[in-house]
């Protein structure tokens, strides 16, 4: 999605346990659910 948005050079982050001391932690525990960081850079363009 986010090449398709016009980023390049799109990385993403190993999973992070965003959840862990939450109410919800049981939860996502229970549908694997992680946090993922994302970097991405616009080109820069010349008109």
């Amino acid at each position: 999605m986010l090449e398709e948005s016009g980023f390049v050079d799109v990385r993403i982050g190993s999973p992070v346990d965003t959840f862990g001391g939450a109410r919800g932690e049981d939860k996502a525990r229970a549908f694997d659910v992680y946090g993922y960081a994302f970097l991405a850079r616009k080109p820069h363009t010349t008109e």
